[in-house]
């Protein structure tokens, strides 16, 4: 028995690097919340963690930009890049004054996201206070998500609080200072 060699552990082929990891992680634990305390404190327990980040990554364009506030092309511009920095495929499908429609073909987290609705509160918080910070006011609609089991997600930022706005549900985001 002693001449069969073992493997060597460290080169074996198993698909485990930190990318994997993390998203894996934070998949299980969404679906831990969302199991535990169901699906729409799941989503608030997220947003919490989805505003930290939308002001630091909001943060973070303003201080490489040197300016206090975007404006609203900056924030349209800034919404799409964040997202392909991080290995998101979104695209602007239609724009005005009032609000910015997006279509996204590829999550951030992969098919870690599916029948995990509560994640896309991540995109929702992150996009509504990087809005709201520079312009006062967002309404994110998540019209479709990959999560849901949508091809794709369609995310509408409103940027006025209008009637077509006040027609559709999503969440508000508000800046009192600007």
């Amino acid at each position: 028995m002693a001449d069969k060699q073992s493997p060597i552990i460290s080169e074996l082929k198993i698909p485990l690097e930190r990318d994997l990891f993390c998203r894996t992680l934070i998949r299980e634990l969404a679906g831990t919340l969302q199991d535990v305390v169901g699906l729409k404190e799941s989503e608030g327990f997220i947003s919490l963690v989805g505003k930290q980040i939308g002001e630091w990554v909001n943060q973070s364009y303003k201080t490489v930009l040197k300016q206090d506030i975007l404006d609203k092309q900056q924030v349209k511009d800034v919404l799409v890049d964040l997202k392909s920095r991080i290995q998101g495929e979104f695209r602007i499908v239609e724009q005005d004054d009032d609000k910015v429609v997006m279509r996204n073909t590829r999550c951030p987290f992969g098919d870690k996201v599916k029948d995990r609705q509560c994640m896309c509160m991540m995109t929702s918080n992150v996009f509504g206070t990087i809005a709201a910070d520079n312009l006062g006011y967002a309404k994110v609609v998540l019209e479709e998500t990959i999560a849901k089991g949508d091809q794709e997600c369609k995310v509408i930022v409103h940027f006025n609080n209008t009637g077509e706005s006040a027609a559709v549900e999503g969440r508000e985001y508000f800046n009192l200072d600007v």
